[in-house]
């Protein structure tokens, strides 16, 4: 890679991440906190002490808005009530998370990778394995990011991509973003 190539990829990454740190996102769904969880699976096993729930084949987690998907996964539930979900998918039926943002209606957050996992308490996501992750608008995509590796942290309104660890420079890019321009995006009131 010569020198040019490397100040490219350096002032996109930098771009990348000035712009979504200045962007005027929403939060996730606040009322999802309160709502209960619905487990669907070939088979639920849990502990009530442990608060430890495992789903093996064909799992569906719902929580208000946030839906969750895939082929095995456990949710722990902390003492002070705040969901760890952990799933994973197959080659087949990849994992998938969505959820309802905050302030605009029908704004959501979709993302699918062969892994994801989501901290209530944090309001962290990762998505592993061929991730992608896009924000839409009415089911149109505004930002949209591919990669090994993303990991979306809703308080601070942060994305991150992350190539594999065994990665080479001739294999770049391992990661895309397509952010949409704010000004378009905002639905005057």
């Amino acid at each position: 890679m010569n020198g040019n190539q490397i100040l490219t990829r350096l002032l996109i990454a930098i771009f990348l991440l000035l712009g979504m740190q200045l962007t005027q996102l929403a939060y996730a769904e606040k009322a999802d906190q309160d709502k209960p969880i619905i487990l669907e699976a070939e088979k639920v096993s849990g502990n009530d002490t442990t608060q430890v729930y495992d789903l093996n084949g064909d799992v569906l987690l719902v929580k208000g808005s946030i839906i969750v998907t895939g082929e095995d996964g456990n949710i722990r539930i902390d003492p002070e009530g705040y969901e760890f979900i952990d799933v994973k998918g197959t080659p087949e039926a990849v994992a998938t998370f969505r959820q309802r943002r905050e302030g605009l209606a029908n704004e959501f957050m979709q993302g699918r990778g062969a892994h994801a996992t989501y901290d209530a308490k944090t309001e962290i996501l990762v998505l592993t394995g061929d991730a992608s992750l896009k924000r839409l608008l009415n089911m149109q995509i505004l930002d949209q990011l591919h990669g090994w590796k993303i990991e979306y942290d809703d308080v601070k309104q942060y994305y991150r991509v992350i190539p594999p660890v065994d990665a080479k420079p001739d294999d770049l890019p391992m990661a895309r973003a397509v952010i949409a321009p704010r000004r378009k995006a905002q639905v005057n009131k």
